[in-house]
C-alpha cells in the first residue's frame, strides 16, 4: 500500500474517533423511550434529571464551594435577594449557616423560623414584650417565614436595614443576633464569613 493512501486511512480513522468520542462527550444523557402508537414520551430517570440539576446549579452559584451543601441548595436564593436588598450573599450564606445550617424548617427555643432564624409576630414570640407592647409585633407570621424564600428575602431586608442603621456589619450583626451578648455572635458570623472564602 502507498504511503500516502495509508496517510488517508490513518488520518480518516483518526477523525472517525474525534468525531465519535465529541458526539458521545456532548450527546444528552441517557433516556428510556417508551415505544407506542402514540407520540413517543421521553422519560428522563431520575438520576439523570438530578445530575442535570446540580450541575445548572453549580455552573449558576457563585458561593464558595467550601460552604456545606445544605447552604448552597439556597444559592440562587441568596444571591438574588442578597442583590436585590444590597447584601453581600456570602454574608447570608455566613448567618444562614450559624442560625440553621441551611434547614428550613429550624425553630428556635426563643421562636425564631426558619433558614435566617427570624423572630415572628405570633408564636413563643408574643411573650417578649417591649415599651409599646410586643416586640414583634410588626413581624410576618410563623407560617409565612417557613417559606424559604420569603425568609432569606426577610432576612436580608433585615440586614440591609441594620447596616443602614449601624453603619458596619460588626454592629449591624450584634443587632441582628441574640440580645445579651454582646459581639459574640457577630463575631462568629464574621468568622464564618472569612473562613469560607
Amino acid at each position: 500500500m502507498p504511503i500516502r493512501l495509508q496517510a488517508v486511512m490513518f488520518g480518516f480513522i483518526v477523525g472517525s474517533l474525534v468525531i465519535f468520542m465529541l458526539a458521545t462527550q456532548f450527546s444528552k444523557p441517557y433516556v428510556r423511550v417508551n415505544a407506542s402508537t402514540e407520540e413517543p414520551t421521553i422519560l428522563v430517570t431520575e438520576q439523570v434529571a438530578q445530575a442535570e440539576h446540580d450541575e445548572q446549579n453549580n455552573l449558576e452559584c457563585l458561593l464558595p464551594t467550601s460552604y456545606p451543601e445544605k447552604i448552597r441548595q439556597w444559592c440562587l436564593s441568596i444571591q438574588h435577594f442578597g442583590e436585590h436588598n444590597s447584601v453581600d450573599p456570602q454574608l447570608i450564606a455566613a448567618v444562614m449557616l450559624q442560625e440553621s445550617g441551611g434547614n428550613p424548617d429550624a425553630y428556635s427555643k426563643s421562636g425564631a423560623v426558619g433558614l435566617m432564624q427570624v423572630m415572628p409576630r405570633d408564636g413563643i414570640a408574643t411573650k417578649f414584650q417591649c415599651i409599646n407592647g410586643p416586640c414583634f409585633a410588626n413581624r410576618p407570621s410563623m407560617q409565612d417565614l417557613y417559606n424559604p424564600e420569603f425568609n432569606i428575602d426577610y432576612g436580608s431586608r433585615m440586614l440591609s436595614n441594620l447596616f443602614a442603621n449601624h453603619g458596619n456589619w460588626r454592629d449591624a450583626l450584634k443587632a441582628y443576633g441574640p440580645m445579651d451578648v454582646g459581639y459574640y455572635y457577630a463575631d462568629i458570623v464574621l468568622n464564618i464569613y472569612h473562613n469560607y472564602q
